[in-house]
């Protein structure tokens, strides 16, 4: 094997697997539906809620039995990982992590809880016990407007973060390979 094949195996990783990635990018398209495109309390607009919830639901499940790198054991944010990781990024290094950094996998659970949230409080107002609440219509919008906020600042991380530690993060979630440049 010559030096640059060797190395070149060394520079990629295979990470994400199809379910991983269909999932990531469906709730991308779910997300952008709900908030740009279907109209608030519509029939298109609650499925493609629920859409969203059954989503979060089976990558829940894929957490536990998926591959690798899709289960929360191997990224799970522990405060013992999250502070080695802060502890580090003070220090100006940028160790690698196969799957999730602990600040990622934070953001992930983040937005995870936000789309059930909006799910659970989206279904809420169809039943007769809530319908028409106006605090519970106000907290799906504030909740809705968390999901944009927290989905930018991941997108934002992912660019950052991948430049910082040399990685093509938005293609690893593309392709399933993560690779060093």
């Amino acid at each position: 094997m010559n030096l640059a094949h060797s190395t070149q195996a060394l520079e990629t990783h295979r990470v994400w697997d199809p379910f991983v990635r269909i999932f990531h990018w469906s709730l991308v398209a779910c997300v952008a539906l709900n908030q740009f495109v279907l109209e608030d309390g519509k029939t298109a607009h609650e499925w493609v809620g629920y859409t969203a919830s059954a989503l979060v639901l089976a990558r829940v499940l894929w957490g536990f039995v998926g591959t690798r790198h899709a289960r929360f054991s191997d990224f799970f944010p522990t405060l013992t990982r999250l502070a080695a990781h802060l502890r580090a990024l003070q220090r100006g290094e940028h160790p690698h992590h196969a799957g999730h950094n602990p600040l990622g996998a934070v953001m992930m659970l983040a937005l995870m809880a936000l789309v059930l949230a909006l799910g659970a409080t989206g279904w809420m107002q169809t039943t007769d016990d809530f319908f028409g609440e106006e605090w519970l219509m106000e907290l799906h919008e504030a909740l809705s407007h968390g999901l944009l906020w927290a989905a930018g600042l991941h997108a934002a991380a992912a660019i950052v973060m991948g430049r910082l530690e040399r990685v093509r993060l938005v293609r690893a979630m593309v392709t399933g390979v993560k690779q060093r440049f």
